[in-house]
């Protein structure tokens, strides 16, 4: 398959790569390098993107664990993230499985779309599961941002220690 493409650039292959779940192109293009992990097409939809809105999960794990890829950029048409993708895929477990993968890898559950909607208001309503899963990691975030912002304020406060009063 990776010949029919030859003539693309590496960049415009990792984007097939994630539309196609295409594992072995993938780890072709991460070995030749020359490629922006975080490069997109017109829609401004990255190999993130594409992987999610496809469900691509073999490549998924290797484009999330990729050091420079972003995992909450936002694409041209709605301003939506993988995670934003992500809550509205149909099959259910599909839907779960890469919904826990980006936020294992991180992703901002807090950006909102071009309709000013989070992730969490994209999700059915009966989709109890990953409704907890998005609170337990805004719960995470809240909990981070605190530390930064203890951390930014210098001292021995908010150390993370849990000794300290909330």
């Amino acid at each position: 398959m990776a010949e029919e493409i030859k003539g693309a650039s590496n960049n415009e292959r990792l984007l097939a790569a994630a539309r196609s779940d295409n594992e072995d192109l993938l780890l072709e293009v991460f070995e030749e390098g020359g490629f922006d992990i975080n490069c997109h097409d017109g829609l401004g939809n990255t190999p993130l993107h594409n992987a999610v809105s496809h469900g691509s999960t073999d490549v998924l794990e290797h484009i999330l664990s990729h050091e420079q890829c972003d995992v909450d950029p936002q694409n041209r048409l709605d301003k939506s993230t993988p995670l934003h993708l992500a809550v509205k895929i149909e099959h259910v477990a599909l839907r779960r499985h890469i919904v826990e993968s980006l936020l294992e890898a991180g992703a901002d559950t807090r950006i909102k779309d071009k309709h000013g909607e989070t992730p969490l208001h994209l999700l059915p309503p009966e989709e109890t599961d990953i409704r907890g899963l998005i609170r337990k990691a805004q719960a995470q975030e809240s909990v981070s941002r605190d530390d930064i912002a203890s951390d930014d304020e210098g001292g021995s406060v908010g150390s993370g220690s849990g000794s300290e009063e909330s």
